[in-house]
């Protein structure tokens, strides 16, 4: 405590904010992160100073226990939250894609004359992915028309044609070396 009494939170709290900034540096490795996180660490702490108890080594380490809390929570956070690109590598991803998708030209399926199998093989597919599969296999819509019907982003749509399809091959490989539809098996296992 000071001498003076004068206990009041910028009196106590921000003669640390240079060692606050150079602790959030080295958690952050980055200038703009570690400034975001200084701030965001000085916000908590503002908001929580009442219930602050003054201790033996002062504030310091409250406000370094805050910074710490406050960094793996972003971290945590960014772990879970969908990663950002730039429009140009969507972009490419998304004409390699289309380049893929012209010359395969994969047949419309014919819902109506699948094998029962295949029925509930889709049938056991998340109603997101299924939707996204029936969209582009029975009705051939673009995966931007499917991003514009569901509003989602077409990255979204990608990636659940893609584990849709993941799920169906997983389902469907016993099926497929029964009615001898796809490559033997079997050649490769002959080693």
């Amino acid at each position: 405590m000071r001498a003076d009494g004068d206990n009041s939170f910028e009196t106590l709290a921000l003669p640390h904010l240079d060692t606050v900034y150079r602790v959030a540096l080295r958690l952050a490795r980055n200038e703009h992160e570690a400034e975001d996180l200084a701030q965001e660490t000085y916000l908590k702490a503002y908001k929580a100073f009442g219930r602050f108890e003054m201790r033996e080594h002062g504030i310091r380490p409250w406000l370094l226990r805050i910074l710490h809390n406050t960094f793996l929570n972003r971290v945590s956070r960014s772990k879970r939250a969908p990663r950002a690109t730039d429009q140009q590598s969507l972009d490419q991803v998304h004409s390699e894609v289309l380049d893929r998708a012209q010359t395969l030209e994969p047949p419309m399926l014919d819902y109506e004359n699948l094998d029962s199998e295949v029925k509930e093989a889709l049938g056991r597919l998340s109603p997101d992915f299924r939707l996204v599969l029936s969209l582009w296999a029975t009705m051939d819509f673009s995966y931007k028309q499917i991003a514009e019907i569901l509003d989602v982003p077409i990255g979204t749509v990608m990636s659940r044609l893609h584990r849709a399809r993941q799920q169906l091959v997983s389902e469907l490989r016993d099926y497929a070396r029964e009615n001898r539809l796809g490559p033997d098996e079997d050649e490769g296992d002959a080693a």
